[in-house]
């Protein structure tokens, strides 16, 4: 991934456009001007992205904010598998009206974000596909509109918090929502009512006979006795993420090639995936990219593999209570962890949790916590942007 100058100029945050099926559909990529005296250069900027999202295949919605960025956005030749999101304000003012069309001529997706104040242009209105609606500004009941309201424009719902809030959301005819419905509270007490499951019983096994270093014969017993997690170790040993020239085709020669550190963070990406339960497919797409970008800035700022490897397994592990419907305190005594991943967990303390905080403040595309979790870790705009564009590339691999 290059380091383009447009990359210290901005801040970027992201997440998931999810359909009806709980399938994630797209990426919501939030990007900000960091800085108003120094303006990013559209086409600059889609150069960098073009580097993570080459594929057509690949959809992304460009969420961009600040007016003189995305009007020249508007203007550029942008890919197709790039949609871009118009405030209602922007699709309202006839000096964007030709940019618009010109946009869906060629075939761009274009959504058009926020309830206009005033009715569209009659040649703008067909141009957008979608509208986003945010939660705060919903009015839908899931009822049909009263008489003389039309609603041709299919919708998203975006500020989505919650699993409740998600299946409300589809209630009143979304299409997608947009957001990390990751907010339930966890169970705690006598309200902790499901057991993990048994296969998610066996992977804690290994992840525990591992932390032991016990002999690879024993690591290969437990793995044979389960297929499932045998098969997805070969593919994932075996898949371009992985890198290698030659077929593995054996578990012994699988465990070797990955050895202890990596095994363990294997398992604990396989951990977090574990779940059955579609609702928690957005809930295990966040897991997986917490770590893999906990891991990039931790190369960023400088740490060892060894630490690396350990703030990755925190970020996986960090939406584990919810994956696995039990608070940290009970969790944490069947799964082995270190001191710095099991005080930013439970505590929101040690090493570890200025890491977390930033990824965190990525998700919700918080300029402000953006900025302050980047200085507390003492990097630059730039570098934390390459971290996240790397962290993406590698999840959508590992999809």
């Amino acid at each position: 991934m290059t380091d383009h100058p447009v990359l210290g100029q901005v801040a970027l945050g992201y997440s998931p456009m999810i359909d009806r099926h709980k399938a994630i559909t797209a990426l919501r990529l939030t990007v900000f001007p960091i800085r108003p005296d120094a303006q990013p250069d559209a086409t600059e900027l889609l150069a960098a992205l073009a580097q993570a999202w080459p594929d057509p295949a690949h959809r992304v919605s460009l969420n961009i904010v600040g007016e003189h960025l995305l009007d020249a956005m508007m203007r550029t030749d942008l890919p197709l598998n790039l949609m871009l999101e118009v405030p209602a304000f922007m699709a309202s003012d006839l000096a964007c009206s030709d940019a618009i069309a010109a946009l869906h001529t060629r075939g761009n997706t274009l959504l058009i974000k926020g309830r206009p104040l005033t009715p569209l242009p009659r040649d703008v209105l067909p141009c957008f596909a979608y509208s986003i609606i945010d939660l705060a500004d919903e009015r839908r009941d899931g009822m049909p509109p009263p008489g003389g309201v039309s609603r041709n424009i299919p919708h998203v719902q975006s500020g989505v918090e919650t699993l409740a809030q998600m299946t409300d959301a589809f209630g009143r005819g979304a299409i997608s929502v947009l957001g990390w419905p990751i907010g339930d509270p966890v169970p705690v007490g006598a309200a902790v009512a499901r057991a993990a499951q048994p296969e998610l019983t066996a992977i804690v096994e290994l992840i525990n006979r591992v932390d032991r270093h016990e002999p690879i014969d024993r690591l290969e017993a437990v793995m044979k006795n389960d297929p499932t997690m045998a098969f997805k170790l070969m593919r994932y040993i075996n898949s371009p993420a992985f890198g290698l020239s030659v077929e593995v085709t054996s578990f012994r020669h699988a465990i070797m090639l990955l050895g202890y550190q990596r095994l363990k963070r294997w398992l604990a990406l396989l951990l977090a995936s574990g779940s059955r339960d579609a609702n928690q497919k957005p809930v295990i797409y966040a897991a997986v990219r917490r770590g893999l970008l906990m891991e990039e800035l931790g190369r960023d700022s400088g740490a060892d593999d060894e630490r690396r490897g350990e703030l990755f397994v925190c970020g996986v592990f960090s939406l584990l209570d919810r994956l696995m419907h039990q608070p940290f305190a009970d969790l944490l005594k069947s799964i082995p962890t270190s001191d710095a991943v099991r005080d930013a967990l439970l505590d929101e303390s040690g090493p570890h949790q200025p890491y977390l905080a930033l990824v965190q403040a990525v998700e919700s595309s918080s300029l402000l916590d953006i900025r302050s979790g980047a200085d507390a870790l003492m990097m630059t705009p730039s570098s934390v942007n390459l971290a996240v564009l790397r962290a993406l590339v590698a999840a959508r691999q590992l999809d």
